[in-house]
């Protein structure tokens, strides 16, 4: 993969991020995703930790799930944020900043991530 100079990614923005190569059932291809890491890590560290994007998704929405309404983090279509598919990845997996969520939206992820490490029971 070709390094490429991104200014650091901050918390609650959208990437297209490369998830190739993957193993099993890990989320795969070239997909939106949601920065999770805080900022100053962000800012200092080579990796950052990302929550994958699908607009693949059965109606009724799981609480390790939060619904995005387009036009919403620069997103074209309705999709949801999958706190059960957090990953660290190296930034040069970023490929392009998509757009930002609201602070609002950024507290039901916070919710869900609690849920989905079993911090807060359901």
């Amino acid at each position: 993969m070709a390094k490429r100079k991104i200014a650091f990614p901050k918390r609650g923005e959208i990437y297209l991020v490369n998830f190739d190569p993957t193993v099993g059932s890990e989320i795969q291809k070239t997909r939106p995703a949601l920065i999770l890491q805080n900022d100053i890590s962000n800012q200092y560290s080579p990796i950052t930790i990302v929550a994958a994007i699908t607009s693949q998704f059965d109606p009724e929405t799981y609480p390790t799930e939060v619904l995005i309404n387009p036009p919403e983090g620069g997103l074209t279509v309705t999709s949801v944020v999958l706190l059960n598919q957090i990953r660290s990845i190296d930034k040069q997996r970023l490929v392009k900043r998509m757009g930002v969520i609201s602070d609002r939206l950024m507290g039901y992820v916070d919710n869900a991530i609690q849920i989905s490490l079993g911090l807060i029971e359901l």
